[in-house]
């Protein structure tokens, strides 16, 4: 019996939300010596970008 999208989602969903927030943050280093108006686009864009791709997971585990 193969494994539903379900749990399969689950664990992609965590693993790439963790690395999503590595990269973030590594990348806040950069942001972070600039002007305040960069890291308010920048924090602003990091924290509201992890929407889409996990909107379409969802989707995706959703379908039967």
């Amino acid at each position: 019996m193969p494994m539903s999208r379900v749990p399969l989602a689950v664990i992609a969903g965590i693993l790439g939300f963790l690395l999503y927030i590595g990269v973030a943050v590594a990348l806040a280093d950069f942001v972070l010596p600039q002007h305040w108006l960069l890291q308010v686009l920048y924090f602003t864009l990091a924290g509201v970008a992890w929407v889409w791709p996990v909107g379409r997971l969802m989707r995706w585990a959703a379908r039967k």
